[in-house]
């Protein structure tokens, strides 16, 4: 038990600390922030990201970042770029170089090459004195108190502080470049956020799911095609217009209402005027309505003419929340 209290209250030390050191960046942005983003957001090349050990992880996941919320980029390791891959900057590239101490080998190497081509070079460093501190146009400083282990060796806030320095330049730039909810989807189309932003009801019609009767249907051929349907529902149609629905509700209404339906139609029994949505609905918004009305399924139409039946379990199906 006191060992399970001991590691508790260790994460929770971790998790403080860098929580402050977090918050400690804040006093450090300054003009350089701000004119480092300028840049970017006037440049028509590319954002280079490079570093070596754990800043190069770190610069893998913002130069991710920064193509998924509208920014093109490229990471590039240092290592790699001092032995033949500085061929991939363009001239009009930015480059962001990213080293907790900016005085490593690769660094000192790497910076009077960079300065040489004459690219813009953003340095994102916990030293300000450092060597690439002293040679880039613009400083980031991600300088922290302390590293998370008690040695302060190994890098644990240091690299969240560049992570949380790279995804405020990511959405400072999102926000300048205008990105919006259809620009994601348009580069998420496989995740949950991109089907939930450009799925539209249309791409989950199925032909097995389109139940449909005439007002003049007997209620026998109705419970048949609900049934056969899989759905809960059928449209009700009149020259191949949509004027009612029936659902299984509507049908357990029937039956405790009338002890005899033979002679009953599905106009006795539909509810008049459904509600219908248009092909192009988004999913999402599909499924916030079927919410609110409490409803399973809805009737979707293209010009008024009727495609078929979407079940919320259609929606969620594709992970769509």
């Amino acid at each position: 038990m006191n060992n399970s209290v001991s590691l508790l209250n260790t994460a929770k030390a971790v998790i403080h600390q860098q929580a402050q050191a977090v918050e400690g960046l804040i006093p450090q942005l300054n003009d350089d922030f701000e004119q480092a983003v300028t840049w970017a957001h006037q440049n028509k090349g590319r954002l280079i990201l490079t570093g070596v050990g754990k800043s190069a992880i770190i610069g893998m996941k913002i130069s991710a970042t920064l193509n998924s919320t509208g920014s093109k980029s490229i990471f590039m390791h240092a290592a790699d770029a001092i032995h033949g891959d500085l061929g991939m900057i363009a001239d009009e590239d930015i480059v962001v170089c990213l080293s907790k101490s900016g005085n490593t080998s690769e660094v000192k190497t790497l910076v009077p090459l960079l300065k040489s081509r004459g690219n813009k070079l953003v340095g994102m460093t916990a030293n300000p004195d450092s060597f690439l501190a002293q040679h880039s146009d613009a400083v980031l400083n991600v300088g922290i108190p302390h590293e998370a282990d008690p040695n302060n060796l190994a890098p644990t806030t240091s690299t969240t502080a560049q992570l949380v320095m790279g995804d405020a330049l990511a959405i400072c730039l999102m926000e300048l470049n205008g990105f919006k909810p259809e620009d994601f989807a348009r580069s998420h189309p496989g995740g949950a956020l991109g089907k939930a932003l450009h799925i539209e009801l249309g791409h989950l019609i199925h032909e097995n799911k389109k139940p449909l009767v005439r007002q003049n249907t007997a209620v026998n051929e109705v419970i048949s095609e609900i049934s056969s349907k899989l759905v809960g529902a059928t449209a009700v149609l009149e020259d191949n217009t949509v004027v009612g629905i029936i659902t299984d509700g509507d049908l357990r209404r029937m039956m405790q209402k009338h002890s005899d339906f033979s002679s009953l139609v599905a106009s006795d029994i539909m509810s008049k005027n459904p509600k219908t949505l248009n092909s192009n609905t988004l999913a999402k918004t599909a499924l916030s309505l079927m919410r609110e009305k409490e409803i399973s399924q809805v009737i979707v139409t293209e010009s008024d003419k009727y495609l078929g039946f979407v079940h919320i379990h259609d929606i969620l199906n594709e992970g769509i929340q």
